[in-house]
């Protein structure tokens, strides 16, 4: 396994002073080992532009709440597309380990299923968030 940074996905929070709203963007870094060690290449250019685009929705923890027709939106493709690419990303593997875990519970009280959670793991390699108490705040739709 590497100590090296491999991507990063870094949160920042701005408060407009003329406005008074906050806005917070999502910055996905990719350094230049991503592409030497090989995880660019292994992850593909559809797994990439899923997990950058899943990334979008994340909240401090690596939660994402999105919903396959938002993913699928942003993908500019189909939901049943987004669905293929969702699942090969969350069964994708990098040196034996998950990127994204999905998690979708279901209330047994009102026999409904909740959003799913998408959540971004920090693997070896891969920094996900700059950890910066009060930067993200949770995106969903």
């Amino acid at each position: 396994m590497t100590d090296k940074n491999l991507v990063s996905i870094e949160t920042h929070t701005e408060l407009s002073v003329t406005t008074g709203k906050k806005e917070t963007r999502i910055f996905v870094k990719m350094y230049v080992e991503a592409v030497h060690s090989g995880l660019i290449a292994d992850l593909g250019p559809e797994r990439w532009q899923t997990l950058c685009v899943i990334a979008a929705f994340m909240n401090d923890k690596g939660e994402c709440y999105p919903t396959q027709y938002s993913i699928a939106q942003r993908l500019n493709v189909k939901r049943e597309t987004a669905n293929r690419r969702i699942k090969s990303l969350c069964e994708y593997r990098w040196q034996g380990r998950p990127l994204v875990e999905k998690v979708q519970a279901r209330d047994h009280a009102k026999q409904t299923w909740d959003n799913v959670r998408y959540t971004i793991l920090p693997i070896s390699g891969l920094t996900i968030f700059d950890n910066r108490p009060g930067d993200a705040e949770r995106h969903t739709d």
